[in-house]
């Protein structure tokens, strides 16, 4: 496996703090929350220097970068030290009112106790190290195509999902947290403990599992690796996302860097190294991608839904189907084509405001959107405030089922 040492469209659900006056953050920890130990180890995690101060009593750190030498923090080693509230609370205006883009991740990681998804991108500059506005889009846009994969896989191990699972796996990204750097080289997400550890967790092993698996096809031709990998949470969406980190660039790494005050998971490295993907990678991780497509295979199942659309193409003969699902699958829609009779069953619950009963294959093709072979539909009684919901529903779209009465295509 290739490393090299480390010196975020990605939706921001909850706003990243981007105040940048000389203002406290509302969000900033009180200075008795904050344990010493943490914030040392958040500081020197982004970057911070300590240079020198009162041994056994407190460190005096300064920023990264030249101009690092004009400001410093004053942070105890421990509560033992006498005056500890007072330089906490000190540190922690001087962090607020910094104009050090480090100065705001750690008063995240103070707050909200978090393990930090790194990306960055090795993207040819133009003048005066410039970058095209679309590439910060680009690296948004695959961050949080790999959270997601992260996420389906937390739910289920696939190789593909199509449209399973994605509602209640984007809904478990809601508390996390973004920062970025400007230039679209950088991005940071902050994943809560509390919340999203298992998120983290199943990213970091997911990653490392690729890495290996490409490795793998490389050094002996084979995809096996990637039929095992599955099981590591690597999957059709998670080689997409890390396709289109890369493309377009030199190189590209993502590092998990777990929490100082939750500790390292176990099973996991500690520091984490990041896991770096080339150009020279896109071909096989294509090829992984189509393989999990082709190979994910169709599932029997009995779906309960709503049907919410209607059409054939004369008033007579087969018809198409779609119906919000219920249960029995976890998708939200999927689309059929049933025969005369079923159509007339479906096309009566509807109007009556009842859901309906079907059998049939989920096929892979399509995303996991279609149902074929349809059969046995009948309908299922419901209490009166889930008829009086789909009623409701129906009238909401009373112009798709008159449409489906008319025989118009």
């Amino acid at each position: 496996m290739r490393h090299r040492s480390v010196e975020e469209h990605l939706r921001s659900v909850r706003p990243h703090p981007d105040d940048q006056a000389a203002t406290a953050w509302d969000g900033s920890p009180a200075p008795d929350q904050v344990d010493p130990a943490v914030l040392g180890a958040l500081l020197r995690r982004h970057g911070w220097q300590r240079r020198g101060g009162a041994a056994g009593r407190y460190g005096r750190w300064t920023p990264p970068g030249p101009g690092g030498s004009g400001t410093s923090l004053l942070v105890p080693e421990s509560r033992a030290f006498p005056d500890s509230d007072d330089l906490l609370g000190e540190a922690l205006i001087a962090l607020a009112r910094s104009n050090t883009p480090s100065a705001r991740e750690v008063l995240i990681g103070l707050a909200v106790p978090s393990d930090e998804i790194r990306w960055w991108r090795d993207i040819p500059t133009g003048p005066a190290g410039a970058a095209p506005w679309t590439v910060e889009d680009q690296l948004r846009a695959a961050a949080r195509q790999m959270l997601l994969a992260a996420a389906l896989a937390n739910r289920a191990r696939a190789g593909y999902y199509g449209a399973r699972h994605r509602r209640p796996a984007a809904a478990s990204l809601e508390n996390v947290l973004v920062g970025s750097a400007p230039g679209g080289r950088r991005l940071t997400a902050f994943v809560p403990v509390d919340t999203g550890r298992a998120l983290a967790v199943r990213l970091h092993q997911a990653l490392y599992a690729t890495r290996e698996a490409i490795d793998y096809e490389r050094a002996t031709g084979g995809m096996d690796a990637f039929d095992g990998a599955v099981e590591a949470g690597v999957s059709r969406e998670l080689t997409e996302a890390v396709v289109a980190l890369v493309r377009g660039t030199e190189g590209a790494r993502i590092a998990v860097e777990w929490a100082p005050a939750a500790g390292v998971p176990e099973g996991c490295a500690a520091p984490a190294e990041a896991v770096e993907f080339s150009p020279g990678d896109l071909p096989v991780l294509r090829a992984a991608g189509a393989r999990y497509l082709r190979e994910e295979p169709a599932m029997p199942v009995r779906i309960t839904g709503s049907v919410v659309r209607m059409r054939r193409s004369g008033p007579r003969g087969e018809g198409t189907v779609r119906m919000q699902v219920i249960a029995g699958a976890e998708v939200g829609h999927v689309r059929m084509t049933l025969d005369e009779e079923s159509y007339r069953i479906a096309g009566h619950a509807h109007l009556v405001g009842l859901p309906v009963r079907v059998h049939g294959r989920l096929e892979s093709r399509g995303g996991f959107r279609r149902l074929t072979g349809a059969s046995g539909v009948v309908p299922v009684q419901v209490d009166e405030a889930e008829r009086d919901r789909l009623l409701k529903s129906l009238q909401e779209n009373l112009d798709f089922f008159e449409e489906a009465c008319s025989g118009e295509d």
